[in-house]
């Protein structure tokens, strides 16, 4: 199936869900803990971002080349 055809359906059950009340809509704050959570697990697939409390600070734009891949014990 052509990516436009099912553009197509997944559009108007969208519109069908909307129209009969049981669509969800986000508020700000689901939308925001949603996307928080889906980068602490994914990290672009490398993994989980370890940075020791002592590396850099927080804020610093070099605190994401602190990762750690080793792992733990090691």
């Amino acid at each position: 199936m052509s990516p436009e055809k099912q553009r197509e359906i997944a559009s108007k059950g969208g519109r069908a869900a909307h129209e009969k009340g049981t669509a969800h809509e986000w508020t700000a704050d689901e939308a925001r803990n949603a996307g928080r959570k889906g980068g602490q697990v994914s990290r672009g697939g490398r993994g989980r971002l370890v940075i020791p409390s002592d590396a850099q600070p927080a804020g610093s734009p070099d605190a994401l080349s602190a990762q750690s891949f080793a792992p733990s014990g090691e």
